[in-house]
């Protein structure tokens, strides 16, 4: 491939990277209004239209194993008199571009705005005839083209050709083989032909499916999302399944008869019905109640399946898989009762400060859609890779099953969750089930309340989740005042639930007068350290007043005398702005549990001094508005930097492992950068106390 000419990228989409054959010259700017082509590295006009182009380019790339040496954008082809442009065309494997090996091709056009309420209806094969027409008339007047795609983003319409003696017929197909002409059949269902997902293909397919049944069904958000969830289950059960006996597939042509939507939804009410009955009961946190039913027409059946059949979901990308579920979990299940659900670039960071084991047991007590959990998750098969020189994309099935196991051990054993909120104790299982395909101790209850209480999940914590039991705690409790908790039989039960006032000597002294209201997130501190083992660790995320108000001097004073205080992150206010259109200033606050010794030496002989690390989130990856932002250099150009990726593409016949180096833009978000400073700061600074 020819050496690639490109500057500065400001594509606010994915897939502005560069081929891996691009000198460092080339890569010193792009004029405004341009981006890279994933293909030709050559810069293009960015728009609508071409952000849709991208995405698809880098798809057929990453997930049907196509090298970017057989593609070619806007290749023009004679459609009767007059020459047509084909957006994407793909010739047979080292061949020359020319029409003679064009076998597969792409239209795409821009994405539809959204509608009123956050969606649009999604159109059949049939619906569509008068764009498809344009599809059809490049595939017929192409003679080797037997594939062909028409694409805005949010539909794929996906068409074969099949040459009669005189004229071509077109069928619908709900997906293209992969790159090595590999059907759809059962067979090819199998677990070592389904594929890894692109992680921005995957976040619209999820995105497809819950605005099919949303759109298409008349079905509300909420109950859109629990058809979805319900199916997406049933799909990580069957994948656990190891005797060959897969339901979860579509053959090529099913989706599009009656009968074929018939033989689907013989396979997958069974499956479902298997799937509810293995998760049916209090101890898994009511997932299941056992009257669940799948309420989807067989076209709608049909059509979610043939969606999510096509990928492994065990072996997709954890971020992949958690990003593209919180988007529509958080649309349709954001509470009312002060649930802010966390950005994920700070849930990762207070996962990597906090640095758990896959030995210690790890709880989020108020754990919404489970975003800390899975990062835990996510954050031990990344430690295991590291530990082992291993990588995603090129490690031995062997390998992976091992991770797998590792971590199926660790979630069954050591990871707990709990939310007062049914709903979200459902999203989070579902979360963590998604990461590994295995449930953890997640439990709806009141955590402020344990271990009183009658939810169901109550007793079931009273014997695997003590107070004092943890070794980890990290969360971000509901917070506000005006959600305050005022039960005084909840209150009683904490000493930052009664006044306290000053001493002579400068400390604090707890009186016999209880508070007749207290923030949810002050009570939430004093619960996360009596969850702890002492020595354990924690991390909270705080509204910038407990740290600096002058009224809450007594908090700050209560937290120091029993815990060491590890570590505060400012975090700027566009976290919250764009996750939960909150306007609040927010911090990661990181503390180590002290011994009742240590409490008891330190009220004698007084604190010790020690280091705690201190740093502000200036620049979180995005604006006010959501913009994704990128690092400039001092003269504002956006600063590019080699990446490194190994994929598996057809090459001359064979599937062979590629090193990519690719140029690509570097997010302006200061997390990573506090994260591995922490890791200097504490190399040089052990974590104080025994």
């Amino acid at each position: 491939m020819g050496k690639k000419k490109a500057k500065k990228v400001v594509s606010d989409s994915d897939v502005d990277t560069m081929d891996d054959e691009m000198s460092e010259d080339d890569a010193a700017s792009i004029e405004d209004g341009k981006i890279v082509d994933y293909i030709t590295g050559k810069p293009v006009k960015e728009s609508a239209k071409e952000k849709v182009r991208q995405r698809i380019a880098r798809a057929i790339f990453h997930e049907y194993g196509f090298s970017p040496d057989d593609m070619e954008p806007d290749f023009k082809v004679k459609v009767g008199s007059r020459r047509k442009g084909v957006d994407i065309a793909i010739f047979k494997t080292g061949s020359e571009h020319d029409v003679e090996n064009l076998h597969r091709i792409v239209i795409c056009k821009p994405e539809p705005k959204k509608g009123k309420k956050g969606g649009f209806k999604l159109r059949d094969h049939e619906q569509a005839t008068k764009d498809l027409d344009e599809l059809k008339d490049l595939m017929e007047a192409i003679d080797a083209c037997q594939w062909g795609l028409w694409t805005n983003g949010m539909e794929f319409f996906f068409l074969k050709k099949e040459q009669g003696r005189f004229e071509a017929d077109f069928k619908p197909a709900g997906d293209w083989p992969l790159a090595d002409e590999s059907q759809g059949t059962k067979d090819v269902h199998s677990h070592a032909k389904l594929r890894k997902a692109d992680p921005e293909l995957l976040r619209i397919t999820f995105r497809r499916c819950h605005n099919f049944i949303h759109g298409n069904e008349g079905m509300s958000k909420d109950v859109a999302f629990w058809q979805f969830l319900y199916l997406i289950f049933a799909k990580m059960y069957d994948e656990r399944q190891t005797n060959g006996d897969r339901r979860f597939w579509v053959a090529p042509d099913e989706r599009f008869t009656e009968e074929g939507q018939a033989a689907i939804r013989k396979r997958i009410i069974p499956l479902f019905e298997a799937t509810r009955n293995e998760y049916a009961g209090d101890k898994y946190g009511n997932i299941f109640r056992g009257n669940e039913e799948i309420q989807l027409s067989d076209r709608a059946l049909a059509f979610m399946v043939s969606e999510l059949a096509k990928y492994d979901f065990g072996r997709t990308d954890t971020d992949a898989k958690g990003a593209a579920y919180q988007e529509i979990v958080g649309d349709t299940l954001r509470g009312d009762r002060g649930q802010f659900f966390t950005p994920s670039n700070a849930v990762k960071l207070m996962v990597e400060m906090l640095a758990p084991e896959d030995t210690e047991r790890v709880i989020d007590p108020a754990c919404g859609t489970g975003g800390f959990l899975r990062a835990t998750l996510g954050y031990l098969i990344k430690k295991y890779r590291q530990e082992e020189g291993t990588n995603a994309d090129t490690e031995s099935t062997t390998t992976f099953v091992n991770y797998q196991k590792r971590l199926k051990n660790f979630a069954k054993t050591y990871l707990f969750g709990a939310d007062f909120d049914p709903s979200l104790v459902r999203a989070s299982q579902m979360n963590v089930v998604m990461a590994c395909n295995q449930m953890a101790n997640i439990f709806h209850m009141n955590s402020l309340e344990f271990p009183e209480g009658n939810l169901t999940g109550v007793e079931f914590m009273k014997k695997r989740g003590k107070l004092g039991s943890m070794d980890v705690v990290m969360t971000n409790p509901p917070f506000g005042s005006d959600i305050p908790v005022t039960d005084p039989n909840i209150l009683k039960h904490y000493e930052l639930g009664y006044r306290w006032e000053r001493t002579e000597s400068g400390s604090f002294r707890k009186t016999e007068s209880r508070q007749g209201s207290v923030a949810p997130e002050i009570l939430f501190i004093e619960r996360c350290l009596q969850w702890l083992k002492p020595g354990g660790r924690m991390g909270i995320v705080l509204p910038d007043g407990i740290l600096g108000n002058p009224g809450d001097e007594y908090i700050r004073w209560w937290i120091m005398r029993h815990a060491y205080v590890l570590a505060s992150v400012d975090l700027p206010v566009e976290c919250f702005i764009v996750e939960a259109n909150v306007n609040i200033l927010t911090s990661l606050l990181f503390l180590k549990k002290k011994t009742d010794e240590e409490i008891a030496a330190e009220d004698v002989s007084g604190p010790k001094d020690y280091p705690v690390f201190m740093a502000v989130a200036e620049k979180v990856g995005y604006d006010r508005r959501g913009n994704t932002l990128y690092k400039r250099s001092p003269d504002g150009e956006e600063i590019l930097e080699d990446v490194e990726k190994e994929e598996k593409v057809r090459l001359a016949g064979e599937w062979v492992t590629r090193k990519l180096t690719r140029k690509q833009r570097v997010l302006d978000d200061d997390m990573k950068d506090i994260a591995e400073e922490y890791r200097k700061f504490r190399a040089k600074y052990p974590i104080p106390g025994a």
